[in-house]
This record gives C-alpha cells, sequence and structure tokens, in this order.
C-alpha cells in the first residue's frame, strides 16, 4: 500500500497545479507581510513608507522600489482593508488553480508592472507625477483581476462579471484623488498576458510556457523602464 501510495500520481488543477486542500498559504503570507508593513508605516512616522516607496525620480537608482512600494498603503485603514479584500477574494480563486509558485510570481510581476505603468505615463523631470510617490497593492490586485479573465474563458464561465467590476474600479480612480490609475493600468495589462499564458498553454509544455511568460514579461518591463529613463 505504501508503494502504491508513492507511485500514484499526484492529483492537479486544470492547469497542472498540485490539488491541495486548506487555506491559500502565498494570499495569506502577502496580506500578513503588507499589515506588518502598514503598522511599521504608522510606529516609524513615515519613514517605512520613504525608504520603500515608488517615485519615478528615484527608482532609476533604487530599483527595488518597483517592488517594495506594493507593500506599502495609505495611513487611511480603507485603502488597506479594500485591498486585502481584493486580495483576499482572488487568491482564494487563483492561488489554488495556478498553485502557489505561479500565483506568487503572479502578483510579483503585476506589482512591478503598476510601477512601471506609472513610470511609463508620468510625463518627466517637468511633471508633478514624476516626484510623486504612489504605493499600494492594487497595480497587483488590478494583475489578479486580469488574470482571471483568461482563465474563467478558458474554464467556460463568464467574466462579464468580473470585466465590470475592473472597469467600476479603474473608473474610481479618476474621481478618487490621490489613486494611481496608472498603476491599475500597467498591471492589468501584464495580469491579462500572465492569466492567457497560464491558461492557454498546452498541457504538455504547460511549465515551459508558463515560466517562459513570467520571464518574457520582467524583461520587457525592464526594457520598457530603461528607455523611458533613456527618454528623460
Amino acid at each position: 500500500m505504501r508503494e502504491g501510495q508513492k507511485n500514484a500520481p499526484t492529483p492537479r488543477t486544470a492547469y497542472g497545479a498540485p490539488l491541495r486542500s486548506g487555506r491559500p498559504v502565498v494570499t495569506l503570507t502577502l496580506i500578513g507581510i503588507c499589515a506588518v508593513s502598514w503598522i511599521l508605516q504608522l510606529v516609524t512616522n513615515g519613514s517605512w513608507t520613504d525608504r520603500w516607496a515608488f517615485a519615478p525620480f528615484i527608482a532609476q537608482h533604487e530599483q527595488w522600489r518597483f517592488l517594495t512600494t506594493a507593500f506599502l498603503h495609505s495611513t487611511n485603514p480603507l485603502h488597506i482593508l479594500f485591498n486585502m479584500y481584493a486580495l483576499w477574494i482572488m487568491g482564494q480563486f487563483l492561488e489554488p488553480l495556478l498553485g502557489r509558485a505561479r500565483f506568487l510570481a503572479l502578483f510579483l510581476v503585476t506589482a512591478v508592472a503598476g510601477s512601471v505603468g506609472v513610470l511609463l505615463l508620468a510625463g518627466g523631470p517637468h511633471d508633478r507625477a514624476w516626484y510623486t510617490a504612489a504605493i499600494g497593492a492594487s497595480g497587483a490586485v488590478f494583475g489578479l483581476f486580469g488574470a482571471a479573465i483568461p482563465v474563467l474563458r478558458q474554464r467556460g464561465l463568464q467574466a462579464t462579471q468580473m470585466v465590470g467590476l475592473i472597469v467600476v474600479n479603474f473608473a474610481l480612480g479618476f474621481f478618487i484623488a490621490n489613486v494611481a490609475w496608472q498603476a491599475h493600468l500597467g498591471g492589468m495589462i501584464a495580469g491579462l498576458a500572465l492569466g492567457a499564458a497560464f491558461a492557454y498553454a498546452p498541457r504538455e509544455r504547460r511549465a515551459l510556457v508558463s515560466w517562459g511568460a513570467v520571464a518574457l514579461m520582467l524583461v520587457l518591463l525592464v526594457v520598457l523602464a530603461a528607455l523611458k529613463y533613456a527618454s528623460v
């Protein structure tokens, strides 16, 4: 019986991820990191935010800010609460389907894509946006929203509600002050592309296509950021 259990194939999801029960570990870990980071923002009187926040003028020389800013939020608790709720909802759906590694890669890459979106749409050193910090996990959250669309469609499920949710939340960025809609756009585009790669990758080449898409997206983001800095 033991030998049979060892040799039995591992149950997998439709996208090749090991079938797991229990809570989405990666999602909970990301939420926990954001929560701890938010507390540090409060108790350090903003110095933690200054150390890790993204703004185009400084990220050229401190590139880690493209990612670390996704773990910062406004001192207004509604900002982090909304993003963490959205992350929890999307994580419960996507993490079990894609697996922990691909879900984590999706979150991190689309978080970077959100910062690149802010950079690309900033006018340059003459523009106030060049010096304005953009913080929050919403770029990555919109990346998860975007990735869910091709996943839903590939599974033959309606994506209309997801599209409506994206449109409403994206539109809010134009009516609520201090919301970086540019990060939403960057994250969503990257999420759509990665979600399509994950969902439609041929079964026999799933790992190659999925991780190749992640690597290609990272290279593209680096190239776009470098070209933007070179142009200004």
